[in-house]
């Protein structure tokens, strides 16, 4: 199953990139490089969602629109997307 949350994205004092995800509790990435920050973004909400969803009553939150995302200036806002597989005994 595919999900696709947006996350934003900022450059830190250090030179360094932090992002959050609106849509997530608790659920960050960060890098040296944008690049860095989206891949390790994209490694939380995997493991955010896969944790989720190993529970007895799983919430997926809602996914929010870009558009109505508040960004402050110098923030930048990336869909991340993620691939999650269901089947016992795969892995990854």
């Amino acid at each position: 199953m595919k999900f696709i949350y947006p996350a934003v994205f900022h450059k830190t004092e250090e030179g360094h990139y932090k992002g959050y995800f609106p849509d997530l509790e608790c659920c960050y990435g960060e890098g040296e490089t944008l690049d860095d920050a989206i891949e390790s973004a994209n490694e939380a909400a995997r493991d955010w969602i896969t944790l989720e969803l190993s529970e007895d009553d799983p919430l997926i939150p809602y996914v929010s629109d870009i558009e109505d995302i508040e960004v402050k200036e110098g923030e930048i806002v990336r869909n991340i997307s993620m691939n999650i597989r269901f089947y016992e005994g795969w892995d990854e």
